[in-house]
């Protein structure tokens, strides 16, 4: 079970970064040929490492970091038309994925 939610956090946080990239940079960027909320996928970067080696202290900090992707995507979601509300609610449904496989990763390996 551990691997498996190891895995799922990893791929959902690997997701993210690409959706972020590909929705900024080219999908739906809010100015033509992309905009500086591309940025928004550099956060992302900072748990990566930990997430991958299974680190629990990482996964206890990143799950509490995500609902600000989380509320992102929950308000263009709603506010955007289009290609871009969609890719909010793919935003929302990776963030929620990557929530709790983090929450139940970190249950799996308590003490």
């Amino acid at each position: 079970m551990k691997r498996r939610l190891q895995f799922a956090a990893s791929a959902s946080l690997i997701a993210l970064i690409l959706l972020c990239l590909l929705w900024e940079g080219w999908l739906a960027p809010l100015r033509p040929g992309g905009s500086l909320l591309i940025l928004k996928a550099v956060p992302l970067l900072l748990p990566l490492r930990g997430i991958l080696l299974g680190r629990r202290y990482t996964y206890q900090w990143s799950c509490m970091f995500i609902l600000l992707y989380f509320t992102e995507g929950a308000v263009r979601a709603y506010a955007d038309h289009g290609l871009s509300a969609a890719l909010a609610l793919a935003e929302t449904v990776l963030t929620l994925a990557f929530f709790f496989s983090t929450i139940f990763f970190a249950r799996q390996t308590s003490k």
